[in-house]
């Protein structure tokens, strides 16, 4: 009997083993400093900010469509939470939100798109002081706005991509079991101007076009959305269209808005060049003064320049019998190089 009782004791301490409860996933259901973001999205490309034209209520029937301008959902959504400890914590979710982990106390967190391609973003290691702006990029050709002085030549730049932000300030996570489920609406914080080059004649001369935007602001602050004082000029390329060159050209805005003095830079602040090549090889360049439109548009919207000319004799310069010597399907030596920071 006494060989039996160690055998009967194990069993029935196995047999009481199987009917107790075993927690395999204790993790998830403790008690953290956790939220669900779900976030959504303005798709606006232009926001009026003044009593300038209505573009949603008056948009021509010629144009584009409004609504075929907007930008469309990212692929990707980045939280930064600044906490107590002066650290800084990242985490990428998909477009729509996702679990992010949090510390004790208040956070401050910074939201934007993660899946920019030409935007730098400095300054990180304080949400006061994070900034996007965008690389720069050179054009031999380009001589600067003519409209201002020498000493004030500005950086050339490129277009920034779609850019997306938001921010919450001192947000106290509660330590629970199921995340805290908070809606995070993602505004834009790069808008689009449509430019409209219509030609009066000559536009059967031009091959190929190209401009740049001078006055805009070289950068936004991602916690605000107001932007920079510092300003640059944006080199951008030209589709062809049955009256002229044609360009949707992305950009932060107005510099100094909507804290600044934006509006009272001056005539000449903004001025659009275009330059043109013709399909005899040459080149020709025209500079406007926009300054009034970006003025009023600060955030976006539709400038057109119209009356412009190319001569018979630029035109048919070089050109023998009628015909054109050059086949030109390219800028060549004058293409841009993109130039990282």
């Amino acid at each position: 009997m006494r060989t039996i009782f160690p055998i009967l004791a194990v069993v029935l301490f196995l047999s009481s083993c199987e009917h107790k409860d075993l927690c395999y996933n204790h993790d998830e259901h403790a008690h953290k400093y956790h939220i669900e973001v779900q976030a959504t999205y303005r798709y606006e490309w232009e926001e009026r900010c003044t009593d300038y034209t209505n573009w949603v209520t008056s948009w021509p029937e010629a144009y584009t469509p409004y609504d075929a301008l907007r930008p469309t959902k990212p692929s990707g959504l980045r939280v930064i939470n600044y906490d107590k400890y002066d650290t800084h914590h990242i985490t990428n979710l998909e477009p729509d939100g996702g679990i992010v982990h949090l510390t004790e106390g208040a956070n401050d967190l910074l939201f934007y798109n993660n899946d920019t391609e030409y935007i730098v973003f400095t300054d990180m290691n304080d949400f006061a002081t994070t900034r996007a702006t965008t690389r720069t990029r050179t054009r031999t050709t380009y001589d600067g706005n003519p409209f201002t002085l020498a000493s004030e030549k500005e950086e050339t730049v490129s277009p920034p991509d779609m850019l997306f932000g938001n921010f919450y300030a001192g947000y106290i996570p509660e330590k629970v079991q199921r995340p805290t489920v908070i809606p995070v609406t993602m505004h834009p914080l790069v808008f689009t101007y449509k430019i409209r080059f219509e030609f009066e004649y000559g536009l059967h001369y031009v091959s190929l076009a190209r401009g740049a935007l001078s006055g805009m602001a070289r950068a936004v602050q991602l916690s605000t959305g107001t932007t920079s004082d510092e300003v640059a000029t944006i080199l951008f390329d030209c589709e062809m269209r049955d009256y002229g060159p044609f360009a949707l050209v992305n950009s932060f805005g107005a510099p100094g808005y909507p804290n600044g003095n934006y509006a009272t830079r001056g005539e000449g602040a903004y001025a659009l060049n275009l330059e043109v090549m013709l399909r005899n090889g040459k080149i020709v360049s025209f500079d406007i003064d926009v300054t009034k439109e970006v003025e009023a548009q600060p955030h976006g919207g539709v400038i057109v320049v119209k009356g412009l000319k190319i001569s018979d004799e630029d035109g048919m310069e070089g050109s023998v019998g009628g015909g054109f010597d050059v086949d030109v399907n390219d800028w060549g030596e004058y293409e841009d190089i993109d130039i990282p920071l």
